[in-house]
């Protein structure tokens, strides 16, 4: 497997497809899964040139489950490494979900400051926060996020298809076509992963305030959200990240799920597309 050490000595497992003079496309996945959840996205860039990089953060998937370092500040950091280890330079940065967390985390600490990012997209993203605080009344009660930790702590294999099968992909609304290859790919992942780091994970996209990380970003950013988001809310996160952007543009998809890079994967694909090569 193709591995990089980070500074604090965890490896990271990434994958690195495509001509290497391409422009590079770098894909951060969400919460609890892994760099496979962009496999509809790595194929399509790839078919239409482009080197496509992604790797599972630490913990997740095939990257070492170590017990420390599962908050935003070592996501970017990790994330950095495997851009330094691949040599990336005008890279586009897509992240889904936490992975927006740590698109908007790595671009404004560790890209910006490089010169290594072109773009950055922020998809069904968590920033700026999703917690309700006494500053961010809006957000999502505490109480949720206990929830999240408790269905990890007690049986995280049922939350696992409980999630999928439901709010993710919106599998819960009426009339909905459900796949169950895909709730099954999604436990398949969520599983691959360690549950300390999807336990400590929970902390880290709900309760890390963003707000600084977005207003520091100059580069072209694009934000995509569903209005029928059931996982981010699209009041609590996309409307008021695109207002700290200095480059921002918003897209909401009516109807559209969390899970939608995979459930509407021909339309994301187009757009994403359209932003990268704008």
């Amino acid at each position: 497997m193709s591995t990089v050490t980070t500074r604090d000595g965890v490896q990271i497992f990434y994958k690195d497809w495509g001509p290497r003079n391409a422009q590079p496309i770098m894909f951060h996945h969400g919460w609890p899964l892994s760099s496979d959840d962009w496999d509809a996205q790595m194929l399509f860039f790839l078919h239409h040139g482009f080197r496509v990089v992604a790797h599972d953060r630490r913990g997740h998937g095939r990257s070492a489950q170590v017990s420390e370092g599962h908050d935003m500040d070592h996501y970017a950091a990790d994330a950095f490494a495997v851009v330094e280890h691949l040599n990336l330079r005008n890279a586009v940065h897509i992240g889904h979900s936490t992975g927006g967390g740590e698109v908007a985390r790595y671009v404004a600490k560790h890209g910006q400051p490089s010169g290594r990012v072109a773009k950055a997209v922020l998809v069904s993203a968590v920033p700026p926060l999703m917690l309700k605080t006494a500053a961010n009344p809006e957000g999502l009660p505490i109480e949720v996020f206990d929830g999240f930790r408790k269905g990890v702590a007690d049986n995280r294999a049922q939350m696992f298809l409980d999630v999928p099968t439901g709010p993710f992909y919106g599998f819960n609304r009426p009339n909905a076509k459900v796949l169950p290859g895909v709730i099954q790919n999604w436990w398949r992942q969520g599983m691959m992963g360690s549950a300390k780091a999807h336990y400590d994970g929970i902390k880290a996209f709900s309760e890390t305030d963003q707000t600084e990380d977005l207003k520091a970003i100059t580069v072209p950013t694009l934000v995509l959200h569903g209005d029928d988001d059931q996982i981010v809310p699209i009041a609590d996160s996309a409307l008021k990240a695109v207002k700290l952007l200095r480059h921002g543009t918003l897209k909401v998809y009516p109807g559209y799920s969390h899970g939608m890079l995979t459930t509407e994967a021909a339309t994301l694909n187009a757009d994403l597309l359209a932003f990268v090569r704008g």
